[in-house]
């Protein structure tokens, strides 16, 4: 729910030649920003859509895979719903202002859990029907200054990665083991090298939702998740926001800074505000617990993260184009051409430099795309249907058509 737990950490200026996506995303050509359409507001050019595409899928197979039931919602709401969410008090200032269409206030949503708490409250719920796993992949808004904001890691509409669980008090453990074993799988399948676990538990002042009791089992159900999965944690007492108990999952950028790329955050104030409940077993009507929680999380940070994670070169099954297919000379051609189609028709992203500069100039400007093959065909490879393949290691080997896509769709079926 709250705008901090979201929103992506402002960049650095470059510094000390450690990779920074802002110069990626220029020489790679993956992103671009326009003064016609306004800072913090990046177009996601053709390669860049790529990755974020890509992402999406995993993110969306994710939540499928944890049960997770897709919906869509609005990115418009009336003020009166961020009022009732608590967004407007503590957070109008972020806000865009709200837009008076007729006799209504509109606003660009801060944050998308007040649309899922909607969803819940559409019909009754019974405890046969909890844990509910909502999940959508939607964009949020933050009116941010000009002076704040950086490339992909400091941006005025930011696009979640969002899930949303509703369950009942004692389900709430075994929910935060399975967002964290999701979190788990996706930072593996992305090359993400988490630093460290944090768990942000109440402090000692006032002004937190909820009484003594409440919070101290939350706090316990998260600490026994981490347990149950054999991590340590730091405790970070005070960290809490006023509606909940989280877990931040850190990670350190290309600079050695820590962030939180993934939260898994309970919240008591949704249930309450919207006055959500379900019926128990006993046939009483109950007040079910919230958790937020995202696998990939917001695409604009992650890029950027992985960007500099792995300077550019992305893992192969994410990669803009993952093959560049190099004929020798005009008379290799033909050739090459057969099979970039063969490449395309197995779901390879497959490009042809045509032979009309040198070999080397092309080897070389996919080095600098960092396409992860180089396939060159020349008389002897035309001859035995097969590639020189080189790859982004250094290694060389002689590949047929046949080898070269059985070992590029193992690597994208795998994700490796």
């Amino acid at each position: 729910m709250s705008i901090e737990s979201c929103a992506p950490a402002a960049a650095d200026a470059e510094a000390g030649g450690s990779p920074d996506h802002r110069r990626l995303g220029r020489e790679l050509d993956l992103f671009a920003t326009d003064p016609l359409v306004g800072s913090g507001l990046p177009l996601w050019l053709p390669d860049g859509a790529i990755i974020r595409y890509e992402l999406e899928k995993l993110a969306a197979e994710s939540a499928a895979a944890d049960g997770c039931r897709r919906v869509y919602t609005p990115v418009l709401a009336k003020r009166e719903l961020y009022e009732r969410s608590g967004h407007w008090a503590k957070f109008a200032e972020d806000m865009f202002p709200p837009m008076r269409v007729g006799g209504e206030e509109l606003v660009l949503r801060p944050a998308n859990c007040p649309h899922h708490a909607l969803v819940y409250a559409s019909r009754q719920r019974s405890v046969r029907d909890l844990p509910l796993r909502l999940s959508e992949l939607a964009s949020m808004f933050r009116s941010e200054l000009s002076g704040v904001l950086s490339g992909l890691s400091r941006v005025r509409q930011i696009n979640l990665d969002d899930i949303h669980v509703f369950c009942a008090p004692d389900q709430v453990a075994d929910e935060i083991v399975l967002a964290l074993r999701a979190i788990q799988r996706v930072h593996g399948r992305l090359g993400v090298e988490v630093a460290g676990y944090r768990l942000s538990r109440r402090g000692s002042g006032g002004g937190y939702l909820g009484d003594d009791a409440l919070w101290s089992a939350a706090e316990e159900q998260l600490a026994d998740a981490l347990d149950r999965l054999g991590l340590s944690y730091q405790d970070a007492p005070g960290e809490a926001a006023f509606y909940g108990p989280k877990i931040d999952v850190q990670v350190a950028d290309a600079s050695g800074r820590e962030e939180s790329l993934a939260t898994v955050q309970l919240d008591f104030n949704q249930p309450e505000r919207f006055d959500l409940r379900y019926v128990g077993h006993d046939g009483r009507r109950h007040r079910p617990v919230m958790i937020h929680r995202g696998t990939v999380g917001a695409m604009e940070r992650l890029v950027a993260y992985l960007l500099e994670r792995h300077d550019g070169a992305l893992p192969t099954w994410l990669s803009p184009v993952q093959v560049a297919v190099l004929p020798v000379a005009a008379d290799h051609l033909p050739a090459a051409e057969r099979l970039l189609d063969v490449l395309r028709d197995n779901g390879i992203r497959a490009e042809l430099a045509d032979p009309q500069d040198s070999l080397g100039a092309r080897v070389a400007r996919a080095r600098q795309r960092r396409v992860p093959y180089q396939a060159v065909l020349g008389a002897r490879e035309v001859a035995a249907d097969a590639a020189t393949v080189r790859t982004r290691d250094g290694a060389r080997r002689l590949l047929g058509t046949g080898e070269l896509v059985a070992e590029l769709r193992a690597h994208l079926d795998a994700r490796d």
